[in-house]
């Protein structure tokens, strides 16, 4: 018998699938981890992504324990490779200068205070998280997920979704400018 019945929906057969790997891969991860330097709840979850993106058609590993194995090392060389790119934000990016008249400072004031505002009437982790990528310090995705506690590949579809609600919330709230003629 292997980890996928044939007589299962897709979806019955990957919670099956899921649920015998899952201790597996989590001791795995928790393994490999420190040395790759990367979170343990970010290397599991690159495991189950590539689990998922096997073909349908390949059905499951042959031999369960190996593959998540091999894919745990595979992922945290991935995490170390990565790691060894980043850079920190230098700073030295010249900035706008937004005080060439009273009337634009008054006018970016009133924006940055409207955004704002809008952002902390936004629901759940979304507050915190756009104002810890909007710090001046510039932290770096790592550094906003121990802050905030969470895993840092949720950072990126969490922002999204945060950005796409402020987007509809300023959209009701602040009027298009029109065309002059």
């Amino acid at each position: 018998m292997t980890l996928l019945d044939h007589d299962l929906d897709p979806a019955a057969a990957t919670a099956r699938v899921v649920r015998a790997l899952q201790p597996l891969v989590r001791a795995e991860a928790k393994a490999e981890a420190p040395a790759a330097g990367v979170d343990p709840a970010d290397l599991e979850q690159s495991v189950w992504v590539r689990l998922l993106e096997r073909p349908a058609a390949a059905g499951p590993p042959a031999d369960p324990a190996r593959w998540v194995r091999d894919t745990v090392r595979a992922e945290a060389r991935r995490g170390r490779r990565a790691a060894r790119r980043e850079r920190p934000y230098a700073g030295t990016e010249p900035t706008a200068a937004l005080a060439d008249c009273p009337e634009r400072a008054a006018i970016g004031a009133a924006e940055r205070r409207a955004l704002r505002s809008a952002m902390a009437r936004l629901p759940g982790h979304c507050p915190r998280l756009l104002a810890a990528m909007l710090a001046p310090s510039d932290p770096t995705y790592r550094e906003i997920a121990g802050e905030l506690g969470m895993s840092q590949g949720s950072l990126g579809p969490i922002r999204s979704r945060c950005l796409g609600c402020l987007r509809r919330m300023l959209a009701a709230e602040v009027v298009a400018p029109s065309v002059r003629g």
